[in-house]
């Protein structure tokens, strides 16, 4: 199984990605560790082909969770991808669990990456690329256009979960798991 965990910045994706690979005993790429360098370089806006040429790497195994969005890898990913969860919750618990979590980084001085020494700081909230001020700014527009593109013919292949509330992702999981479960079994059967 090949997993993308997508949904807007404080949605919860790679708490869920996490909790999935877990379950299933899958490895977890988590694509904001990929993206991030010292300093808050982002691979993704400073060094596009590199981005793409790490992301690329890492989904060349046979299974995975991953959870991200990049724009210049998308279509990379749901191509590879054998399922889809999408964490499509409604804009106040999006910016609650943004809120919180910004602010716990800022007080804790939690490095975001490890190796990166990346914190985030008090005068960051101030800035337009913050993800407070993303996910207020791109939420309703970034629903609509992956309900849009979930639509296209070149994802069919994707079972996927669009989540609408939080209590719904244990669900998921477990659907996940019952999936891989099958899975097993019919390679075992095969390999008879």
């Amino acid at each position: 199984m090949r997993i993308v965990v997508i949904g807007t910045a404080g949605a919860g994706k790679t708490l869920l990605a996490r909790g999935i690979a877990a379950r299933l005993n899958l490895p977890h790429i988590e694509l904001d560790a990929i993206n991030w360098q010292p300093g808050w370089r982002d691979l993704d806006r400073h060094d596009p082909d590199e981005f793409v040429r790490r992301v690329t790497a890492a989904i060349q195994t046979e299974a995975w969770v991953l959870d991200g969005g990049y724009n210049s890898v998308r279509d990379t990913l749901y191509c590879r991808a054998t399922h889809l969860v999408w964490l499509d919750y409604e804009r106040r618990l999006i910016m609650a669990r943004v809120i919180r979590r910004s602010l716990l980084h800022a007080i804790l001085r939690t490095e975001l990456w490890a190796g990166t020494g990346n914190r985030e700081r008090w005068r960051h909230l101030l800035r337009p690329s913050h993800p407070i001020r993303w996910a207020w700014n791109t939420w309703r527009r970034r629903r609509r256009e992956t309900a849009e593109r979930l639509g296209w013919v070149d994802y069919a292949h994707l079972m996927m979960s669009r989540l609408r509330r939080p209590g719904e992702a244990h669900q998921a999981v477990e659907r996940l798991a019952l999936a891989a479960k099958r899975c097993r079994e019919l390679m075992q059967e095969v390999d008879r």
